[in-house]
């Protein structure tokens, strides 16, 4: 069993698993996969109120009753209030605990945890592995190969650019939410709360994975941007970090004044993927048909 030691040691980026279409929040501590028990419960069981679940669960079972701070870690997660300390458990704590869930779900999910952890040392000793995965998964949505490899080039700048931050004494949660949003204020005109409401997500929804390959091209041209600037001016601290992404974001916005210019189409568009993808797969379900009546 992994020691709870604290907050320190968990990692600044959280990531989704995907266990049968449902999306199950993790984030890595001391090397190690830690999830979200109120996503698993929800996965495992249907419940409209999982919390409520996990409490009559505790109830009726005074051994996982007794045991549950040695099982559960409370640590920092992406949630619609920012980033908010949420119960996890690892692979063993899981475990233990759908053990007392009588669900047809438990089985498959208990192969899924075994398969992820092999996954996760696979990641860490070739981390291109995860690269990989993470491909197959928007593959596996909908994406098209051209929005797959532009989304995953603007991952690794967007870590390039929290890497330098984290140089320059930029705080994560409240300050990298801040310098975000003067990232796309600055060329968009919107906020990331202000984007996603233009674009008709919840939310919980990933504003990257709802935008188009333009919009991803400029988010990461824009990034790029930014690191280049703080790294040559050398700015130490919030407000000279804060200008020279303001600097960073103005560029971008003269760039794509003028492609809209050429082209006559907004960069910023209302659209979301899912709209996209939904149209993609329909076009070529369309494709599909035609062409098997033409071989009759």
């Amino acid at each position: 069993m992994t020691k709870k030691t604290g907050l320190s040691k968990t990692a600044d980026s959280n990531k989704l698993a995907i266990f049968e279409d449902t999306e199950i929040r993790r984030v890595l501590f001391d090397e190690e996969w830690f999830y979200s028990i109120e996503d698993v419960v929800k996965a495992l069981t249907d419940s409209k109120d999982p919390k409520q679940y996990i409490k009559k669960l505790r109830q009726r079972n005074e051994a996982l009753k007794e045991g549950w701070v040695q099982i559960v870690h409370p640590l920092p997660i992406l949630t619609t209030g920012g980033r908010q300390a949420v119960n996890c458990a690892n692979n063993e704590g899981l475990l233990r605990i759908i053990q007392e869930i009588p669900s047809k779900k438990a089985e498959p999910f208990k192969r899924w945890l075994a398969r992820l952890g092999a996954e996760r040392i696979e990641e860490i000793e070739q981390p291109a592995k995860a690269i990989e995965r993470a491909k197959g998964y928007y593959l596996q949505k909908g994406y098209t190969q051209e929005w797959v490899q532009t989304r995953i080039a603007g991952i690794d700048t967007r870590v390039s650019l929290t890497d330098s931050l984290k140089e320059r004494g930029i705080k994560p949660g409240y300050e990298y939410a801040v310098l975000t949003n003067e990232m796309y204020k600055s060329w968009s005109g919107y906020t990331a709360k202000e984007y996603k409401e233009h674009k008709g997500l919840s939310s919980k929804e990933s504003l990257r994975d709802n935008m188009t390959p333009m919009e991803l091209a400029t988010t990461l041209f824009s990034e790029t941007a930014a690191k280049e600037l703080i790294d040559k001016s050398d700015a130490q601290g919030f407000v000279e970090t804060q200008n020279q992404i303001h600097i960073a974001g103005q560029i971008t916005k003269e760039a794509v004044e003028k492609i809209e210019k050429e082209t006559g189409k907004k960069v910023v568009t209302h659209k979301n993927m899912k709209e996209l993808n939904s149209a993609t797969k329909q076009k070529e379900i369309v494709q599909s048909t035609v062409q098997k009546k033409l071989k009759k």
